[in-house]
């Protein structure tokens, strides 16, 4: 597969999103070269030419860093107190606390 082909991206081969996946990569294989290869097959391959899985941020484009910053400081000591410590005692019937 030309290098030039993967660093054209998937919208240059018809997909709309910005991503590769093995099975788009296999059917552009399969288009140009008549060849086909298992998903761990092409995988290998494309580890050889120096391509690896990616995975896209998943950050909201909507995302406020001031508000959460603000609630961090805020919201989350309150929700994080320190536990209670464990005072001695037995859940079980039969076999009491120790003193």
């Amino acid at each position: 597969m030309s290098q030039t082909v993967l660093d054209a991206g998937p919208a240059a081969c018809g997909w709309s999103d910005q991503c590769w996946t093995l099975a788009w990569i296999a059917e552009i294989v399969r288009r140009r070269f008549g060849v086909e290869y298992t998903p761990a097959g092409l995988d290998l391959l494309l580890h050889r030419i120096g391509w690896s899985v990616q995975v896209p941020s998943r950050k909201a484009a909507e995302r406020d860093e001031a508000k959460i910053a603000a609630w961090k400081d805020e919201q989350w000591p309150a929700i994080k107190r320190g536990r209670r410590t464990r005072a001695p005692g037995s859940a079980s019937r039969t076999k009491p606390a120790r003193t």
